[in-house]
């Protein structure tokens, strides 16, 4: 049915949750995508539930009777007590709503109806499908928020009025004004060393944040550059514009983030396949592409290429995410690269991101290369030792290598110490 309401949906969230011995289980679309409306009637009409969202921004609710569930902790959810994490990497967790997280009732944007009663999931598609198929196969209540906002993508972000519940029309909301931070030094440096192991033809895997913004426009020279990436941003229109994409090759992602003019570009750009998580992270899938160059961060890398991206000490900052999808993905494409892109030093915490080995959970492992603001310490192909002196020659603060080539000894990784001695690759 269409509401014209919000009337209606809160008598069927109310009914939902009514039927149940335990409290309702919602997963509700995440990233830049959030269901605003959706979210603020369940939360007037249901006293206790499970929210699941992937990267859930500051706004959700937050109270007594709210549960978060997540495998990937964004700023709404971080900190909060009793969250419930599920360590997996992404392209595992659609498999979770069938057996681990069965949602009685899933909430999403959609794109303004077509004439024939199409719409679509646009810009954040996700997990969202395998969500939707569960929550239809066991009777669950699937909920559309309509806005002129949410582009009409192509892919498998297509559906129709008949296959959701509720649909309610609101207004789109005012978009954020975007304020440009200042070049910084350190990650134009980064940006210009991840960028110089690129070349035409490659296929990319890139993230949102500053280390993105300033390796894409530094490849606007290239041509015939491929997409294959869990996300886009505003990027992808700086490689549009300078014609560096080829025309040829389908921009492939799961959910993209950015300004109102990228989701202008995304609107019914037939040159777009927005697809599920289980597809677009799949390493099989990933590594088909031609040159797949997968470029992620960390919070730390030690000295056997162990690279942390979810905790921070014992705290839980975020999660796996598609990081170890792409990393293997890339690893096993023909000409293939994955690249870890970080400061050497956290300017707030004051302490290395380069350390002699993790306290903290593993994300991913054995990268092409680590690349920082002082250099690029290559790592595949070179044995432990070189692979530990390359980081700690190559990559890590100055400050603090005499402190991790005492830790490499203690590790045994130390052979190479202040010889001079270079380890041969493969290709030598």
């Amino acid at each position: 049915m269409i509401a014209s309401t919000t009337t209606a949906l809160s008598a069927a969230l109310r009914r939902a949750a009514w039927r149940l011995d335990r409290p309702l289980r919602v997963v509700a679309g995440g990233n830049a995508s959030v269901p605003w409306t959706l979210l603020r009637v369940l939360d007037e009409s249901v006293h206790e539930y499970e929210l699941f969202m992937l990267n859930a921004p500051h706004g959700i609710p937050a109270r007594p009777g709210v549960t978060y569930v997540t495998p990937f902790v964004g700023p709404g959810m971080r900190g909060a007590p009793g969250l419930s994490y599920l360590p997996a990497r992404l392209s595992h967790v659609p498999a979770l709503f069938r057996w681990s997280f069965v949602p009685d009732v899933v909430l999403v944007t959609v794109s303004p109806p077509r004439g024939g009663g199409e719409v679509s999931l646009g810009a954040e598609v996700n997990l969202l499908p395998a969500a939707i198929d569960v929550c239809r196969a066991t009777g669950g209540l699937v909920v559309a928020e309509s806005r002129a906002d949410v582009p009409y993508t192509f892919g498998d972000s297509e559906t129709t009025l008949a296959d959701l519940d509720v649909v309610v029309s609101v207004a789109a909301p005012r978009a954020a004004a975007r304020v440009a931070a200042p070049p910084d030094p350190d990650v134009e440096l980064i940006g210009g060393h991840v960028a110089s192991r690129i070349s035409c033809g490659a296929t990319l895997q890139l993230g949102i944040g500053t280390i993105p913004d300033a390796v894409v426009p530094r490849l606007a020279h290239l041509h015939g550059l491929g997409v294959w990436s869990e996300m886009v941003s505003d990027g992808i229109l700086d490689l549009d514009d300078a014609g560096a994409l080829d025309p040829q090759r389908q921009v492939v992602t799961s959910f993209a983030a950015g300004s109102p003019r990228l989701m202008a570009w995304l609107h019914e750009n037939p040159r777009v396949r927005m697809l599920r998580t289980e597809t677009v992270n799949d390493p099989g899938r990933i590594a088909a592409n031609p040159a797949m160059t997968s470029v992620n961060t960390a919070l730390s890398v030690d000295l056997f290429d162990q690279a942390n991206a979810s905790h921070i000490g014992s705290s839980l900052y975020s999660g796996f995410g598609g990081q170890c999808d792409f990393v293997v993905g890339a690893m096993s494409s023909p000409g293939g690269q994955s690249i870890m892109a970080l400061r050497s030093w956290h300017p707030r915490a004051a302490v290395s991101s380069i350390v002699g080995l993790l306290e903290a959970p593993v994300t991913s492992f054995q990268h092409t290369a680590v690349v920082t603001e002082q250099g690029i310490a290559e790592i595949c192909g070179w044995d432990s030792q070189a692979q530990a002196q390359h980081l700690i020659d190559e990559a890590a603060h100055p400050s603090i290598r005499d402190e991790l080539w005492e830790e490499a000894d203690g590790l045994g990784l130390g052979g190479l110490r202040r010889t001079g001695a270079r380890a041969l690759s493969p290709q030598a």
